[in-house]
């Protein structure tokens, strides 16, 4: 992965991405906190629509998501003097070039994990919508981080403050 451009004047604008279960929530809003900067959860930016879609079992198209992506880069954009972190799914390049087209100089930390420990995770949490019958279609959909894409991936079995600090230091 590169590096962020490295920008004193501004914090920095942060996608925690991943799969459902990889703790992208929980990472995220620490290293915001960390960075003493602002946190977002892409998932109350999702239509009521695609919540009650994925609710049901029924994944999400790109023709659900793009609208929905745009609101995720917007919401960054918004921030990029006083800087955010993100927790998103982000798993397409795709999607992850669309969030850019709004805020170009967005990092992503990925969190990535085994499937049999994200399944433990998933099931093991109340009151979200995602099933963790979605999870293999969103393991399916995946796409790593590519070398020229300016972010990091951490595995997920590292303790949270681990992850922070090494996302922190990576991206920061």
């Amino acid at each position: 992965m590169t590096h962020p451009p490295h920008d004193l004047q501004r914090p920095p604008l942060i996608v925690a991405m991943g799969v459902s279960g990889s703790g992208k929530s929980t990472v995220g809003e620490a290293l915001a906190e960390r960075l003493d900067i602002a946190f977002t959860d892409a998932d109350g930016l999702h239509p009521p629509a695609n919540v009650a879609k994925m609710s049901s079992g029924v994944p999400l198209t790109d023709d659900d998501r793009w609208p929905w992506l745009d609101l995720v880069g917007a919401e960054l954009a918004a921030h990029d003097a006083d800087g955010l972190v993100v927790a998103c799914s982000a798993l397409r390049r795709s999607y992850r070039d669309r969030i850019r087209s709004h805020a170009p100089r967005t990092a992503f930390l990925h969190l990535a994990g085994a499937p049999e420990v994200l399944a433990a995770r998933m099931a093991g949490r109340a009151g979200h919508f995602m099933p963790p019958a979605l999870l293999l279609s969103q393991l399916d959909t995946l796409e790593p981080l590519t070398a020229g894409e300016t972010g990091v991936t951490l595995d997920i079995d590292a303790p949270v403050d681990e992850l922070v600090a090494a996302g922190a230091a990576a991206l920061a």
